[in-house]
């Protein structure tokens, strides 16, 4: 996580603990993040562009039944009490709490029948493709997210290319926005939440006194550097002179800021709910702004966490309640990024761990099926105003066009330039590792 100065302890005259400013010290000894960023940029010979990816997290295991795939000829103890109606695609239905998607669904692509999933009650598979309980290599496996900002790096060098906007939630597991896995720390979320923000104040130090620091501790590096007979340390200078660039520009201060949009694109996305629906999340509608603002300022991947999903009772009550809140800030979101010129290349995909059952349980509720799922595409270049997949009559098993977890994620990768047939990575051993398992490739249907 990118951590530059955090909140003031007693410590040092100025107000600031030995800890924070160790902590700005780590970030010039390049043993922290985003020096190690900017020098992965660099190694890699990253361009900037505006490739960039925003997932959206359904914690729980969303009714795939109730969403985009309605089973009105099955018996009524599956197909629940929601109706389909038409969309603006002819011959695709979805359900009637989603009437803004429905009149976008040229800009969609609903999958009925994504099929992998683990089972496990988290966020693990969704942000990485791969399984948590499968062999990990050493390290483990990194976030999407974190992918993009070793091969990618941002978009623009003020801006962290990696950013997790999923809050504190009761169940921790669904809050996880993504972990850098075997590629360290330095390709960590940056997570802008009340701690992240406090971390880039500068705590009433001023420029110039930043600057005293940034030529003490650059003095720390030649030391270090006349001290490394390998060679190590030459050029890290110029990626420290970054770090500090990043900390000195409002860019990213500016994107994280609502109040710089236009107070009626403010008001197409809504007001949600601050508060956790149990223990999973809340509704908070301004992160699907947010992370269009991040993507067009220079973040390479966005995630974020949108209620909960995991309805073992009551299933249809909470679904009036969020659903048209999911669909309002969605096709806020849909909108922004095809009406500012993003739609080719800001891919958009949302989804959870698993589906629910077909059939409705005691208490209206669905209980978990990881046997199959839904998941929602757009932008990107893709080819959108199509449905991928079908089920059998009760939704339980896919029928035909089953979709792996790991296809969607060769689909976002081939979105950002990365032949998934040949683009490794070494984990800790130093064992070149492949981001999605051999044989998956990128939908034909969409590329």
């Amino acid at each position: 996580m990118l951590t530059i100065l955090g909140k003031s302890q007693n410590g040092f005259c100025d107000g600031l603990s030995r800890r924070s400013f160790l902590k700005i010290g780590g970030l010039a000894l390049g043993g922290m993040s985003l020096p190690q960023i900017l020098k992965a940029e660099s190694v890699a010979g990253v361009r900037p562009s505006q490739k960039a990816i925003i997932m959206v997290f359904l914690p729980g295991g969303p009714p795939h039944q109730d969403f985009f795939d309605l089973k009105m000829d099955a018996p009524a103890e599956v197909r629940g009490e929601f109706k389909p109606i038409k969309t603006n695609v002819p011959g695709i239905e979805i359900c009637e709490h989603f009437p803004l998607l429905a009149q976008r669904m040229d800009k969609l692509i609903p999958i009925r029948s994504v099929v992998g999933a683990s089972g496990a009650h988290d966020a693990f598979e969704c942000v990485t493709g791969h399984r948590r309980g499968g062999q990990q290599p050493p390290g483990g496996w990194p976030a999407l997210g974190s992918v993009l900002s070793k091969v990618r790096g941002p978009g623009h060098p003020a801006m962290p290319a990696f950013v997790g906007l999923s809050p504190k939630m009761g169940h921790m597991e669904w809050a996880d926005n993504g972990q850098p896995g075997f590629l360290g720390v330095a390709h960590a979320p940056f997570k802008p939440d009340g701690e992240g923000k406090a971390d880039m104040v500068l705590n009433g130090v001023t420029l110039d006194r930043l600057g005293d620091r940034q030529a003490l501790l650059t003095s720390f590096d030649r030391f270090r550097r006349d001290a490394d007979a390998s060679g190590m340390m030459e050029g890290l200078d110029n990626f420290n002179q970054q770090a500090f660039g990043v900390l000195t520009s409002s860019r990213l201060m500016e994107a994280l800021d609502l109040g710089k949009e236009d107070p009626a694109v403010v008001s197409r996305y809504g007001k949600g709910d601050s508060r956790n629906r149990d223990d999973g999340g809340p509704k908070l509608m301004e992160h699907f702004l947010m992370a269009r603002r991040l993507v067009e300022a220079g973040t390479r991947c966005v995630t974020l966490g949108f209620s909960r999903w995991d309805h073992h009772g009551g299933n249809f009550a909470a679904c009036r309640q969020d659903m048209p809140m999911l669909d309002q800030g969605l096709s806020a979101l849909i909108d922004d990024i095809y009406n500012r010129g993003l739609d080719r290349d800001v891919s958009v995909v949302v989804w959870g761990e698993f589906g629910r059952t077909p059939k409705i349980n005691k208490d209206a509720g669905r209980d978990h099926w990881p046997a199959v799922s839904c998941a929602l595409l757009s932008g990107g270049g893709m080819r959108t105003g199509q449905v991928i997949g079908s089920t059998d009559r009760l939704g339980a098993e896919a029928k035909d066009r089953p979709v792996h977890f790991q296809e969607v994620f060769a689909t976002l990768y081939h979105r950002l330039g990365i032949d998934v047939n040949t683009f490794t990575l070494p984990d800790l051993s130093g064992r070149p590792q492949y981001m999605v398992d051999r044989g998956y490739q990128p939908m034909r249907e969409v590329i």
